[in-house]
């Protein structure tokens, strides 16, 4: 019995070895039950689930909005200077006129999105500033010639109109609904590459940047390159959150630092001219800045939201009210205002030739003023291509 015991401990001690060293070396060869189970049902694994897929990848989306991103090509007539030597008559002896002012066609490219059936395309100012010839094509490698409805070089916005039919349409998102860290694509024609899709989050949101006058820009890192100007940003749903604008970049390329123009924003501009032709804003003549913790302590104010009147235009709206240079705006209407921006978005949404209360703080109190609303003047130097 003795024997017969220690037979069975050696066997059982070889056979766990046996089994440790093909776990270690070849795993596969101990899988019996899952093979026997995939040759009995002649299945292959292979590629994941769909739902797993969707998880992976942003397919859907990309399906949905790319087809309302179109590429936008322009030209337009150049002088090129005549040479100075034409002015000697020796250079004219030898090499005749063919030095005079001439001129030659520049061209450029951008991007754009179609927000109406109607072929309405919604681009940067900049994108198409001074052109003579816009062409348009789309994603189904169809082309039009297009024509200027309307531009808003504050905002640096355009609309265009194609003729064509059954032109595809993007959705709009609710830009105010976006968050920092919201996943983002970037649709549009970088480099004149052809349609590319690069992906990305939201970076920040209400930025300032100085470009044009009215800003809330959308940042994000999605690369954003020379040509992807007037380009969708998306949300994962294939919604429009903004239009691509500009970069910050040291070398001409993308450095993960985008900039969009919130879709609520670009909508509101597309409205105005697509009803008016043109884009009207409330003006009351003044000029104010931020309220620094420095200039408070300088001025000896108790607070630093606002924004300080630093200029009253003579004869303007506020000047007949009765506001002076040194007042600090409060509210506009009933929006408070907190900053420059703040203030110069109030009084911008305001409606020309209405009236409006100006609460403003002087001399340690509170004055409310009634001011007629003007209509904002034509900026004198229009945005300037990025």
């Amino acid at each position: 019995m003795r024997r017969l015991w220690l037979v069975f401990a050696q066997s059982t001690t070889i056979g766990l070895a046996v089994l440790f060293v093909l776990a270690t070396l070849r795993p596969d060869l101990l899988d019996w039950r899952d093979s026997r189970r995939s040759e009995s049902s002649g299945a292959r694994e292979g590629a994941p689930s769909s739902s797993q897929q969707r998880m992976l990848s942003f397919s859907d989306a990309v399906r949905k909005a790319t087809p309302a991103v179109v590429n936008i090509f322009t030209s337009q007539e150049v002088k090129v200077p005549r040479h100075p030597f034409m002015d000697d008559p020796v250079f004219r002896y030898f090499f005749g006129s063919q030095f005079d002012a001439q001129t030659r066609r520049s061209s450029s490219l951008g991007s754009g999105v179609i927000v109406s059936e109607k072929g309405y395309v919604l681009t940067n100012h900049h994108v198409i500033e001074a052109a003579d010839e816009i062409e348009v094509a789309l994603s189904d490698s169809r082309r039009s010639k297009a024509r200027v409805v309307g531009t808003d070089p504050e905002t640096d916005m355009a609309v265009l109109k194609i003729d064509l039919k059954n032109v595809p349409a993007i959705t709009f998102a609710a830009s105010d609904q976006a968050r920092v860290g919201d996943i983002v694509l970037a649709i549009g024609n970088p480099y004149g590459v052809g349609q590319t899709v690069t992906f990305g989050i939201v970076s920040a949101l209400g930025r300032h940047l100085g470009i044009s006058t009215f800003e809330n820009s959308i940042q994000t890192d999605a690369a954003i390159n020379p040509g992807n100007s007037g380009g969708a940003l998306v949300d994962l749903n294939g919604n429009l959150l903004g239009i691509n604008s500009a970069i910050y970049s040291r070398t001409g390329g993308s450095q993960g630092i985008g900039f969009a123009i919130p879709s609520n924003l670009a909508r509101q501009v597309m409205e105005q001219i697509l009803e008016n032709g043109v884009v009207t804003r409330g003006w009351v003549g003044i000029g104010v800045q931020d309220i620094t913790p420095e200039l408070a302590e300088s001025l000896k104010l108790a607070r630093t939201s606002g924004a300080l009147i630093t200029d009253v235009v003579s004869g303007g709206p506020a000047d007949v009210a009765g506001l002076k240079p040194g007042d600090m705006l409060l509210s506009v209407g009933d929006k408070p205002v907190n900053d420059y921006a703040g203030s110069l978005e109030a009084i911008a949404a305001l409606k020309p030739k209405t009236s409006t209360v100006l609460k403003v703080q002087r001399n340690s109190r509170e004055v409310n003023l009634s001011v007629n609303v003007g209509l904002r003047p034509k900026p004198r130097r229009e945005v300037q291509p990025q």
